[in-house]
């Protein structure tokens, strides 16, 4: 599966645990680290990406505002070990 982990999501062991089980993931951060959320998802969306994230903004984005996804994983109040 392909991820694209947000800038508040992209923890060095989260990336680890999904690589070492065979998904390819790239980090917002690699690419623009203070692109806004509209283009985050965008990005994910052209590159078929399912977008992990901490933000609760993209709640809005797809709910609200109805922008397309690949899909999103969104951590609520967890910690990195978790």
């Amino acid at each position: 599966m392909k991820f694209l982990l947000d800038v508040c999501a992209s923890s060095r062991s989260l990336r680890e645990m999904l690589t070492e089980s065979g998904h390819d993931v790239r980090l917002v951060s690699d690419i623009d680290p203070s692109a806004p959320d509209e283009l985050i998802l965008d990005l994910a969306l052209r590159a078929a990406r399912v977008l992990i994230t901490e933000d609760k903004d993209f709640g809005e984005l797809v709910f609200v505002r109805r922008m397309l996804h690949p899909g999103i994983i969104h951590f609520v109040e967890m910690r990195v070990d978790d």
